[in-house]
Parts: structure tokens; sequence; C-alpha cells
């Protein structure tokens, strides 16, 4: 019997030497994503991309907290629910398989999330938004509101060319910010967001929680309504009037701004005063920059998917089948 028992222990002993060994072989490499791994159950929906737009897919899906990524049917992201960790994952011996974490747990539980840190600039083109034109958005007649010159109107024609290339077609006066409350606003973004081209990401609304300058602490629901070729992956380009017109100027055609729109082209106005300089019909928004926003420059932030809330589809007239 001693000698069974032994035996059983150096078993026992081998087995988990074994199964640390073979651990050890997920090198995460610093990041929280690795090859040749997996996550058990939890499944929460799966498509068919690219395995590097994997994460990119989960970070943006309401509730996706961790992902693997297999070469099924062409290339399959599993999506998965739950709060996870690193030391949750398994190796599968299959180098094509990608796994990953949205924010790792170390094992302490606590409700993951997904909340991907960016960083935000401001904008005020016065151009039609790219989300404003048909096909942006799976779905039939789904799209942005564009509005006439006088910003009021809004267009019934989705291909009316935009003002920035001297059509008739601008962004509208109610696509501004305003506050919810002292700790919350709302507003319209420009936005790159990775693994997600157009279509991913037009009409979709995400929570920008602000980590410094004088808005830490404060949050903010932006729905996506344009994208730009000047826009980085994990920048959300806030529109605010006011706040520089950037590459493209409409606001001269729409309000006869200056050659740079109102202060700096990049940047825009520099003190609440100036302000004043603006259309009285977006003039409010640019006071908020200065009042809730505080005056902060292109504070950094983490940001989530969240359900877009029901006064921003009011004014862009966009819901997303999957919101």
């Amino acid at each position: 019997d001693m000698a069974l028992r032994h035996s059983c222990l150096l078993v026992a002993a081998v087995l988990v030497l074994c199964s640390s060994s073979v651990l050890a072989n997920i090198n995460w490499n610093g990041n929280n994503w690795a090859h040749g791994c997996d996550f058990r159950n939890n499944d929460l929906s799966n498509v068919r991309i690219p395995s590097e737009q994997c994460g990119g897919r989960c970070a943006n899906t309401q509730g996706c907290t961790h992902f693997t990524w297999t070469q099924q049917n062409g290339g399959t992201c599993w999506m998965k629910r739950g709060s996870v960790s690193k030391s949750d994952a398994f190796p599968t011996g299959d180098m094509t398989m990608v796994c990953g974490v949205i924010e790792d747990n170390g094992g302490g539980g606590g409700g993951g999330g997904n909340k991907v840190p960016g960083f935000t600039t401001r904008y005020w083109d016065c151009c039609k938004p790219s989300c404003s034109w048909p096909g942006k958005v799976p779905g039939q007649n789904k799209y942005v509101r564009a509005c006439y010159r006088d910003g009021y109107g809004v267009t019934s024609d989705p291909n009316g060319a935009s003002g920035c290339n001297g059509g008739p077609v601008f962004a509208c006066n109610n696509n501004k910010p305003w506050a919810v409350s002292d700790q919350l606003a709302y507003g319209f973004a420009a936005a790159t967001i990775p693994g997600l081209d157009e279509s991913g990401r037009c009409c979709a609304c995400y929570k920008l929680d602000f980590t410094n300058g004088p808005v830490q602490g404060k949050s903010m629901v932006v729905q996506v309504t344009n994208s730009g070729g000047d826009v980085h992956p994990n920048q959300f380009d806030l529109q605010i009037p006011g706040g520089g017109v950037g590459i493209f100027n409409g606001c001269s055609a729409q309000w006869n701004a200056g050659p740079d729109g109102w202060g700096q082209r990049y940047g825009g106005v520099s003190r609440r005063s100036e302000c004043g300089s603006l259309p009285a019909q977006i003039r409010d928004g640019c006071y908020w920059r200065f009042d809730w926003f505080r005056g902060a420059d292109n504070p950094a932030m983490v940001y989530s998917r969240v359900r877009c809330p029901d006064a921003l589809v009011a004014i862009s007239g966009c819901r997303r089948d999957d919101d």
C-alpha cells in the first residue's frame, strides 16, 4: 500500500510539473493577447474576421471581456463574456489560434470591463459628416442627418454634396455638445476604432471616461458620426464649435468664417470670450468647452461601447441594428 501511495504521489507530481511546463508555453510578451491559447465556454457571439481585428471587435462589443480567434470557416473571432484573467487561458498547441483579454483581472475577479485607452481632440469643420452618406451603416435608410446651409433644415437627399466640396449640405447646428449633468455630457465625434471600418463604427455610441486634466472623473457619451484620414487609432475627435476646422473648412461657405475658421485652424479659439465671434446658432457649443469641459486640451480617456441614448439618436436620426 505504501508503495502504491508513493507511486500515485509521484504520478501526481509529474502531472503538475508537466501542466506547469505547458502553461508556461503561453507567451504573452507583455500583451493582453497570445498565440496558441483558448478560453473555455462563456461564448457571447462570433464573427468571421481576420485575426488582427478580433481584439478590437471584442473591445467594441457590449459585454465582451475576452476572445479567441481560430481558423474555423476561414477565420472566426469568438467573443466571450464574464470576468476573466490571462491565467484562465489554456494552451492548445495550435499556434494559428489567438486568445486575449480586454482587461486583465489578475485572477481576482471583479467584473472585467471592456474599456480601451484612448485620447481626444476637437474640431468643427461644418462639413457633411461622412456617416451621412448612404451605405455607411448596415440596414435600409440608416445614415446620420445632415442639414442645408442654415444648419436647421434637414436634407432629404443623403447623396447631396458636402459644403466642403462646393455642395449645399453641411453639419447640423444641433451636433454641438451639451451638459446632461455636472459629471456627464452628450455629443458627437469622429473616431477610428481598431478592427472596425466605417460600417462597424458609424452611429455607434461610446462612453468616454476622462482620465487626466481638468475633466478627470467626468464622462461623455458620444455617437460616432464622422471619420477622417487624420484621425488615428483610439482617437475621438470631439465635435465642438470653435474647436478648429482642421483639414477641411466648410465654415467659410456656411457661415462666412475666415480661411482658418475661428481662431487657429487646429485647436480653434483659445478663450471663452472668443466664442462670441461664432454664429449664435452654434455659440453654446463653444461655451460648453470652457464651462462643462473646463477648457480641457485634448484629455486622455478610456472608452467603451454603450447603447446610444435616445437624446443622441433623436438628433442624428441613426440607430444601429446592433445597438
